[in-house]
């Protein structure tokens, strides 16, 4: 197996089959290669490395900070999710469409998702145990977030009734928030 960079609906979202070597003694992966990245065009420089454990059913998202915007890399150390990415940026040709895909300790898959869009994940084992690594730090007071269900985006979330926060209970839809509270495209 060689390490694979695939593209998906959402230009910029990258989808990442990283190499796992396998033996008797379990198995080493490189987590993320700065060369390697930068060559498939995931050129960023991380400053925070965040580490999230939730139980079953647990939503978190959809979250973006707007001033100091982050790209992040995902990955699960142990469980399984349904990670999604949704493009925020208005005016973009993609504006209100979403990326998902399963990521988990078995597949060992990880997901870029560059600065402009809003993330999300619901846990669908145990529990489970997910790392990303961000391009900007943690800002309170920049937080933000997108109702998880927006009837007009639509996400076909793999569980019905999410554990969430408060403030992910009140996130608003997509359309209700005001043009100067979400990133712009740039083309």
């Amino acid at each position: 197996m060689s390490m694979r960079f695939l593209s998906t609906s959402l230009p910029g979202v990258i989808l990442i089959e990283p190499d796992v070597f396998k033996d008797d003694r379990g198995f080493f992966m490189e987590t993320f290669h700065k060369k390697r990245y930068a060559d498939s065009g995931i050129d960023r420089v991380f400053v925070q490395d965040n580490l999230s454990h939730s139980k079953q059913g647990t939503l978190r998202g959809l979250h973006y900070q707007l001033k100091s915007a982050q790209a992040k890399l995902v990955y699960v150390v142990t469980g399984e999710i349904f990670d999604v990415a949704l493009d925020i940026r208005h005016g973009s040709p993609t504006f209100g469409k979403w990326e998902g895909t399963r990521l988990s300790d078995n597949n060992k898959k990880q997901i870029y998702i560059p600065e402009g869009f809003a993330h999300g994940f619901c846990v669908l084992s145990e529990t489970a145990d997910v790392i990303y690594k961000c391009t900007d730090l943690y800002t309170p007071g920049d937080e933000y977030g997108v109702f998880w269900a927006d009837p007009a985006i639509g996400i076909d979330w793999p569980i019905k009734s999410p554990v969430l926060s408060e403030k992910d209970r009140k996130n608003p839809e997509l359309e209700k928030i005001p043009a100067n509270r979400l990133p712009v495209y740039a083309g």
